[in-house]
């Protein structure tokens, strides 16, 4: 539904610039496009609650992507894109990243793959009926244009949601994500169970920086080993959250 502008915010800093754009465009005496409603996914899970950054990026979460947190580790450059209740998993996972296996992930927050989706659409179209013009950019596209390494994708939502993105981007792109039905239990076996959680997201991301030739061939077969991927009953992503 395009008068719908969707968010999946991590935050409460995130919710309270969200919450502030939406008033004022649906109700502001300067909207051009009042005729939209919002939808904003909140959680019943507890997470830890940072206050706002010292220079929020208030554009980044309207528009649907900031940099969260930039590793200060030296070694293979990885991105770790994550929305929502999945950004704390993120962060962990590069925290596990950078001391167990040498690997720098920078984690950026995705507050709306749907809207980041559309401004890129919208890029290519306004290229398509002007090709006399220069081709605006997508915001995704500039917003990551520095950003070095493969691309990891991890949501709560099924893979097709952080898939809008993926042709905007030039890096090397995967996705993790909670497809299909059939599995009820602890939130953390959950999380093992769709590949979704910290350590699911740490072997993906040192599969794919071997595949670039970045590290050892084997670190992705010998996290999988270390970290007992395949059991269900083996994953620690959302102690806090109980049971689903």
């Amino acid at each position: 539904n395009p008068a719908v502008i969707t968010y999946d915010p991590a935050y409460g800093y995130e919710i309270g610039a969200i919450v502030r754009a939406g008033i004022e465009r649906m109700y502001g005496p300067d909207s051009q496009d009042p005729n939209v409603m919002y939808y904003i996914t909140v959680y019943n899970e507890p997470i830890s609650q940072p206050k706002a950054p010292e220079n929020i990026d208030v554009e980044g979460i309207n528009k649907g992507i900031y940099l969260l947190k930039k590793s200060e580790h030296d070694g293979p450059r990885t991105q770790l894109l994550a929305s929502g209740v999945s950004v704390p998993w993120a962060l962990e996972a590069a925290q596990i990243l950078a001391e167990e296996w040498g690997v720098a992930a920078d984690v950026w927050s995705v507050t709306s793959w749907t809207e980041l989706r559309r401004d890129g659409l919208a890029a290519e179209e306004e290229s398509f009926l002007h090709p006399e013009r220069e081709a605006r950019v997508p915001y995704i596209t500039a917003k990551m244009a520095d950003a070095q390494g493969p691309v990891i994708a991890v949501t709560d939502y099924m893979k097709a949601v952080p898939d809008q993105v993926r042709q905007f981007l030039p890096n090397d792109f995967a996705t993790l994500g909670a497809d299909g039905f059939g599995f009820s239990d602890t939130r953390q076996a959950a999380r093992r169970y769709f590949k979704i959680d910290s350590h699911s997201v740490v072997v993906r991301t040192l599969q794919m920086l071997a595949k670039q030739g970045k590290i050892d061939p084997n670190a992705a077969a010998q996290a999988a080993a270390k970290y007992d991927l395949l059991n269900v009953n083996a994953g620690t992503t959302g102690n806090a959250g109980g049971e689903g």
